[in-house]
């Protein structure tokens, strides 16, 4: 799993990039805010003498992402001109302020090397002879919009639920959460949640609390990141499990991911390749969960069926059995064709 990732022929490379903007079907709310379109970047290698195509997704969360705005599309520019000597740039300290641009490369070389079919890591999954199990993701809106929505996950037979939290009032989330958990066992359905930093450390632990006694699996980011002091108090009196997600944007090197995990001792963390530098970067991040004993899973961050076909198929062979936090690709009007698919709470290549 740790072993290079890499074993491209030294046949020189050609590259090109393209803008592809996907526009939500309808907008899609966070605590932080509201989506109605996203700018992605799809990166296509070839070898200069062949017509096989690696694409990749470089698709930035600006608001969320270390990645710059002003430039983007000059870096863009500067890895087509010098794809040749990727293997120099790829995981240098100065590449690495561009965390979607280094995933979207590895999965275009990757493609690439497995001869363009959109097979990043060749498996059981990619061979359609297993599937992922996907968590139900409620997105943020008015009582009767979120209560439709889980209505209509657990229809289609999802029995792990993640409900964005935070940014209706308290009150109406406590009681669709307590709805649905009167409704729906722990055994029928597993409830996690994500407030995206929403909450107020000098009141969170009541929140806490109230999320345990639901018998919640987990929260997500329940304070700003940032706030180091806090969240490693929090992680270690918290009465419902704490995912650390947006504390690992921005933390590029080995020892900085084993000095945050070491220090906060979460009990999970949220691996989204495309904010925090690909998956070389995960793999580092998972290898110090594992000697730490903290639980984590693999997630999207609205990219579009390019990069959620390269995060299922890294998800998958990492091992991981835990329900991942994958995207449907439906919620945008205009998406890429690949051979991913959904079934029930289930995604399928093929």
């Amino acid at each position: 799993m740790y072993k290079a990732l890499f074993s491209l022929p030294s046949t020189p490379l050609k590259a090109e990039w393209r803008r592809h903007d996907l526009v939500f079907k309808q907008p899609a709310k966070t605590s932080r805010e509201t989506f109605k379109k996203k700018d992605t970047y799809i990166l296509k290698l070839s070898f200069v003498d062949q017509k096989i195509e690696g694409w990749g997704e470089c698709s930035p969360l600006w608001t969320l992402s270390i990645d710059s705005k002003d430039g983007y599309s000059e870096k863009l520019d500067w890895v087509c001109e010098n794809i040749n000597d990727w293997k120099n740039f790829i995981y240098s300290d100065e590449f690495s302020l561009y965390p979607s641009i280094q995933f979207g490369l590895e999965t275009a070389l990757l493609d690439l090397q497995y001869g363009g079919k959109k097979v990043i890591f060749p498996s059981r999954f990619t061979n359609g002879l297993d599937s992922i199990e996907i968590n139900g993701l409620i997105w943020m809106g008015n009582y009767d919009y979120m209560s439709q929505q889980i209505e209509g996950k657990i229809e289609a037979g999802y029995n792990c639920v993640k409900l964005k939290i935070g940014a209706i009032d308290w009150e109406q989330e406590k009681d669709l959460l307590q709805k649905i958990r009167s409704k729906y066992s722990t055994e029928e359905i597993e409830l996690r949640v994500d407030a995206n930093g929403a909450f107020n450390p000098s009141n969170v632990g009541v929140k806490l609390q109230f999320l345990a006694d639901l018998k919640i699996h987990s929260i997500e980011q329940p304070i700003m990141a940032g706030n180091i002091e806090e969240m490693t108090k929090l992680c270690s009196e918290t009465p419902v499990p704490i995912a650390l997600d947006e504390e690992l944007i921005g933390i590029k090197n080995y020892d900085q991911k084993r000095e945050l995990l070491e220090k906060v001792k979460p009990q999970y963390i949220i691996l989204k390749p495309s904010l925090i530098g690909g998956i070389k970067s995960c793999n580092e991040w998972i290898k110090i969960a594992k000697e730490l004993g903290v639980g984590w899973w693999a997630t999207s961050a609205l990219e579009g069926n390019i990069g959620l076909n390269a995060i299922a198929q890294f998800a998958y062979q990492t091992g991981n059995k835990m329900p991942q936090g994958l995207g449907t690709g439906q919620l945008f009007e205009k998406n890429f064709e690949v051979p991913i698919n959904l079934k029930g709470n289930k995604v399928i290549f093929r």
